[in-house]
């Protein structure tokens, strides 16, 4: 059960880390820039069956939904720099979200 904790802990900590970059990094270019190498060495580092489709299907579909959140009004974002929208750098942090439960839900299914 320790391990269990500490691998879900690790990556709810890597998504911690990401969401305390957002008002440190003000430039959203360069914020994107560091989300997608963090994004690649962990998915360097320990590769997982699977990882990279679930990075590209989070990426694809969670800007689609953001796109769609936009325009319905659910959300408003400040900072506009992906199609005048919301920031360049969400896509990237909605796909490593989906990577880290990925690997979380196998963790806990052990």
């Amino acid at each position: 059960m320790k391990n269990k904790i500490i691998g879900v802990g690790w990556y709810t900590l890597s998504v911690i880390i990401m969401i305390v970059l957002i008002p440190l990094i003000k430039n959203d270019y360069l914020l994107a820039l560091v989300y997608l190498l963090l994004s690649i060495v962990a998915l360097t580092v320990k590769r997982e069956k699977n990882d990279l489709l679930f990075f590209v299907f989070g990426f694809l579909m969670m800007t689609f939904f953001e796109i769609f959140f936009v325009f319905s009004g659910a959300e408003i974002f400040v900072r506009q720099s992906l199609f005048g929208l919301m920031p360049v750098w969400l896509p990237f942090l909605w796909a490593y979200g989906f990577v880290a439960i990925k690997r979380s839900i196998k963790i806990l299914e052990k």
